[in-house]
């Protein structure tokens, strides 16, 4: 009876590892991603203003004509 205990407990131990392994390599992904978003946002930020820039710049430059 002995042997098969261990052997429950070591598949218990087993899965519980895994477990934890899984919940880690999802919550990465779901880190990885949320960065991904975030860079996203920084980057169409960035064009926005650009654009907003060179339009001001035309504006000024046909106020100046």
């Amino acid at each position: 009876m002995g042997f098969i205990d261990d052997a429950k407990e070591a598949a218990e131990t087993a899965g519980r590892k895994l477990k934890d392994k899984w919940d880690d390599t999802t919550d990465r992904i779901g880190d990885k991603i949320d960065e991904a978003k975030a860079d996203a946002n920084v980057k169409k930020a960035e064009a926005e203003k650009e654009s907003v820039e060179r339009r001001n710049e035309v504006k000024e430059n046909l106020r100046d004509s």
